[in-house]
């Protein structure tokens, strides 16, 4: 994958380029993207592949600008039009899912394929999400993982994450990235999505993993109740990273769309 940059009102965006075939734009969630991504590049084996970093992360500039979900929603319509794109595939994981839903519902005429994957945007007080931002770098592979032992291994490569010098690496290089997308998953990632859910039109894969326990599988159920042409892949022995953990079937089920 290329990195590149792309210049809109607001601010130049850096985003990642690769494949051939159908465009298709991917949207990451809190935790963000890199060129090395083994997803991005099972997806560039059969489609056109753009990756938007959000600002702030990466060496991507930061922007004020935007400050709520509606500022993030038309930032990223933004980005799709100065790529030069019209009615791509549309995919997000969980903070970009609940970009790409935002997406959907605002300009439902513009998007006629979206790919959900264990996306956030809704909330239910009988099975709250936990707070990532409370989350020590320790617990992250048991919340993300279904196989906590791989999940460390792929997070830290091997790094020792009870190592204070590590934790002050890891915290200083996440605050300025969870500092953005505190902006609209802080303190619970919900802003009325629910309410918007019926004005998607396009045909929709939603993909969950059965062991999720960031987002937990309720929420899959939600959200196909709130999409007209919505079908649910649940996906075993996978967590919230599913993109990560069973690449090979989130690549089918989204490739379903085209």
């Amino acid at each position: 994958m290329e990195l590149k940059t792309v210049q809109t009102q607001h601010v130049p965006v850096r985003y990642l380029e690769g494949g051939s075939g159908p465009a298709l734009v991917f949207l990451h969630g809190a935790g963000g993207v890199t060129a090395e991504d083994p997803f991005l590049y099972a997806l560039a084996k059969s489609h056109h592949v753009y990756a938007p970093l959000i600002p702030g992360y990466g060496d991507s500039e930061e922007c004020p600008e935007i400050r709520d979900m509606l500022d993030f929603t038309l930032h990223t319509w933004d980005v799709v039009a100065a790529l030069g794109l019209t009615d791509p595939i549309l995919v997000g994981h969980s903070m970009g899912g609940m970009i790409a839903a935002e997406m959907a519902a605002v300009q439902p005429n513009d998007v006629s394929r979206l790919a959900l994957i264990a996306p956030a945007g809704l909330w239910d007080d009988d099975h709250p999400i936990p707070d990532l931002f409370a989350t020590m770098p320790y617990e992250m592979p048991a919340l993300l993982f279904h196989d906590e032992a791989a999940g460390a291994a792929i997070m830290t490569a091997g790094r020792n994450v009870e190592d204070p010098n590590f934790l002050q690496t890891y915290l200083v290089a996440n605050a300025r990235q969870l500092g953005m997308a505190g902006r609209i998953l802080f303190p619970i990632p919900e802003r009325g999505l629910a309410s918007r859910l019926y004005r998607i039109k396009a045909r929709t894969v939603l993909v969950w993993g059965d062991s999720d326990k960031l987002i937990p599988p309720v929420y899959a159920h939600a959200f196909k109740k709130g999409v007209a042409r919505c079908e649910l892949v649940s996906i075993p022995e996978a967590g919230h990273m599913v993109p990560i953990e069973k690449t090979e079937a989130v690549v089918e089920a989204v490739s379903r769309l085209g």
